[in-house]
């Protein structure tokens, strides 16, 4: 449950009138919901620190866990403004990018696991896949989504602060209108053109796609623009239609090089070293390049640049290296533990950070959201009964009971209030059959279950039966807590044939139980076992210690007890 709800834009002083500037310039599904969102304010949830590396506790650096409106949440609460936003998310493309993942990253895990995909050669049993995000979208609802973590994304700007946004062809020129509302049509400065290469498919029956767009707006006249730090070499070039050779004659080059085009070539990432850079296997990771253009030229030294879909951290990374702070923030584990270990490789000093919303039992919504409908009885949802029920469950008195389960890739719906419930009373409940007689609400947050019975008491609008769920029951029952046993003494050194205590301590982790990683072990062995014709197949069998499926280590060493 949320602690509170913030407001995405300051409060007002009693009696100052505060202008609700919600103007709808796109007409879309579901857009006036948005407004509701806004009037309700940020989910503010407790913000926990995993670990704290290479500093103190006091690092401004921030790694954080969780969705982009629950951490704008907690960096309002926090007075934390930020000077710089880079932010390149889902593209509602209906990619569904994969990055395979090893349990636990174990040597002896993953070779087993190399060696049996080897033998099978069948695509499901090809290592264990993490969606790092599902780039699958409506098109409304991605578009009150992205407006939601724009507004949200605006609260905690400083005055003179940037924000770019990273798109493609799918979705952007919608996104571009709905900056234009958010942040103001006279505060837009560039359309960025990022040009690359690359092989076609066979077949092609269009020019090859091959470019991104990124929109730069500011929220003031007064933006920093550092020309002379990005400024690249002038070039002799054909021009006019003659194709005669010319220097560059723009106002925007001098001895140092010229400012370079809105349009940027820079080759994609890849899996090799670049530059001296290293690459990650992260299937949405950015050039450095592109990052060190954008950092240089909108922010100064010791400024603040945030990410919010930060993926394999590319933008902290480069923010550190230019002498920047950086706050990193993505919903799948993935991208904070690739994050992470680049970060700790650059010898870097931040904080890991979890917001503690509930649900993130999987690593990331879009996986939470398979695995729940497989475990909600008799949820059948291959037959739903409108976009808004996710499916039903068959009872021999009731017949066909809907069932409604938030979508936890929106933020919005995981609060049962009083607007989500008149929505399901006048408009979800009435498109039901006419025989329907009972509804099952599944909810993550609720204001009081006790007021939304009243309320739905109180509407009398229908005779079908409203049945509330909490869906983090649910979830809590799947997967528990990792468990370790350890023990914690004073070191040892023989001296002098003699066996002395030293002023530093030992730790010998004795146990280690992850039930999420067991479950993944325990599916693995069983689809390989049923697919194993030659009878070949050796189980990955773990021992009664667990230790083998550690993947690292951290310990907090500055208790002086």
């Amino acid at each position: 449950m949320a602690v509170k709800y913030i407001p995405f834009f300051p409060e007002p002083i009693q009696g100052q009138a505060l202008l609700d500037n919600f103007n709808r310039t796109l007409r879309y599904k579901g857009n006036f919901d948005v407004k509701n969102n806004l009037q309700r304010g940020m989910p503010y949830y407790e913000v926990e620190t995993q670990e704290t590396i290479g500093g103190d506790a006091d690092t401004e650096n921030m790694v954080i866990r969780g969705e982009c409106l629950s951490a704008c949440a907690y960096l309002k609460e926090q007075n934390i403004k930020v000077d710089l936003v880079y932010i390149d998310p889902p593209f509602a493309s209906g990619a569904d990018y994969a990055k395979k993942v090893y349990i636990r990253r174990n040597p002896k895990v993953a070779e087993a696991v190399a060696k049996a995909e080897e033998e099978l050669d069948i695509d499901e049993l090809k290592a264990f896949e993490e969606k790092m995000y599902g780039d699958v979208w409506e098109k409304e609802k991605y578009l009150n989504w992205m407006y939601e973590n724009l507004v949200a994304i605006k609260s905690v700007m400083s005055d003179t602060a940037s924000i770019y946004v990273h798109l493609d062809w799918h979705i952007g020129h919608y996104v571009k209108i709905l900056m234009d509302e958010i942040f103001g049509e006279d505060n837009f400065v560039n359309e960025i053109i990022w040009c690359y290469t690359g092989p076609g498919s066979p077949g092609m029956k269009q020019f090859s796609r091959k470019h991104d767009t990124i929109f730069w707006y500011s929220l003031s006249a007064d933006h920093i623009f550092n020309a002379d730090d990005i400024r690249i070499e002038s070039q002799v070039h054909s021009g006019g239609f003659n194709g005669e050779m010319k220097k560059e004659d723009s106002d925007s080059y001098s001895s140092q090089g010229k400012i370079p085009e809105d349009w940027w070539e820079f080759a994609v990432s890849s899996r090799f070293k670049v530059d001296g850079v290293n690459r990650v296997d992260y299937a949405t990771e950015k050039p450095f390049k592109l990052l060190e253009r954008i950092i240089s030229a909108s922010s100064s030294k010791d400024m603040v640049v945030a990410d919010f879909f930060g993926g394999s951290g590319v933008t902290a990374k480069v923010a550190n290296d230019l002498g920047r702070k950086f706050i990193h923030c993505d919903i799948g584990i993935n991208s904070i533990q690739t994050t992470r270990d680049r970060l700790v490789a650059a010898n870097t000093k931040f904080k890991v950070m979890e917001v503690k919303d509930g649900v993130q039992l999987y690593r990331n919504p879009v996986q939470t959201m398979e695995k729940v409908k497989s475990l909600i009885p008799g949820l059948k949802n291959e037959d739903r009964v409108n976009e808004f029920w996710e499916g039903y469950i068959s009872d021999s008195k009731l017949g066909k009971v809907p069932v409604y389960i938030p979508n936890l890739m929106d933020s919005a719906s995981k609060l049962l209030d009083e607007v989500m419930m008149n929505r399901i009373l006048h408009e979800a409940i009435p498109d039901l059959p006419d025989n329907t007689k009972k509804v099952v609400v599944y909810y993550i947050d609720i204001t009081s279950e006790e007021e939304i019975k009243k309320f739905i008491k109180e509407d009398k609008s229908t005779l079908v039966e409203i049945e509330l769920r909490d869906l983090k029951t649910i979830l809590d029952d799947v997967v528990v807590e990792d468990y370790a046993e350890f023990e914690c003494k004073k070191a040892t050194q023989e001296m002098m044939g003699q066996i002395i205590e030293t002023d530093g301590y030992e730790i010998e982790i004795t146990k280690f139980v992850s039930d999420r990683v067991l479950q993944k072990i325990d599916e693995y062995n069983q689809k390989s076992l049923a697919n194993d014709k030659k009878g070949t197949f050796k189980p990955i069998n773990i021992s009664d210690e667990g230790l083998e499926t550690i993947e690292f280590l951290s310990v907090d060493c500055t208790s002086d007890k």
